[in-house]
């Protein structure tokens, strides 16, 4: 067993977060939610729906949805659908969320110079490669337990 506390630090890291990125919800009177939202669609723009949004931050369907329009009542979000899928909205981003974006873009550059001040570029890649692979086994564990979870409720409800 790794002698590692991984949710102590798991605190830390999201304090120090919290603590780069608040000063930024307050500026711009926004909550963290619709920061995260924005930010995560900055940087990902392959991933550009509330599906994608709640799969890969893990984040409830309801906040999503209650942030998403909220940021669309702002004006930083609109919704635009495909002519062959009308049911799936794909989110763009306004240009008025763009001073909030390089923002936020700058609290995630200070959250990582801080969290990495002293590691070499060699440290920095080994560390990216491990957590690439504990996030995969996790990504992995919780994809198989929804699977068993879908088949036993296809079971009426019976364990498998």
């Amino acid at each position: 067993m790794i002698p590692l506390n991984l949710w102590e630090g798991q605190n830390t890291i999201k304090t120090l977060y919290a603590k780069c990125v608040g000063p930024i919800c307050e500026l711009h009177n926004i909550t963290r939610m619709e920061l995260d939202i924005l930010l995560f669609l900055a940087n990902n723009p392959h991933f550009d729906t509330a599906t994608d949004i709640v799969e890969v931050r893990h984040l409830s369907k309801s906040q999503v949805s209650a942030s998403i329009k909220l940021l669309e009542q702002r004006g930083f979000l609109v919704k635009r659908y495909t002519e062959d899928n009308r049911k799936t909205a794909h989110l763009i981003i306004c240009d008025g969320a763009a001073d909030i974006i390089a923002d936020g873009r700058s609290a995630q550059e200070k959250f990582l110079t801080v969290m990495m001040q002293g590691f070499t570029e060699n440290e920095m890649d080994c560390m990216r490669g491990y957590m690439g692979r504990i996030w995969e086994n996790i990504d992995s564990y919780l994809k198989e337990e929804r699977n068993q979870e879908v088949v036993a409720l296809r079971n009426g409800g019976e364990d498998v």
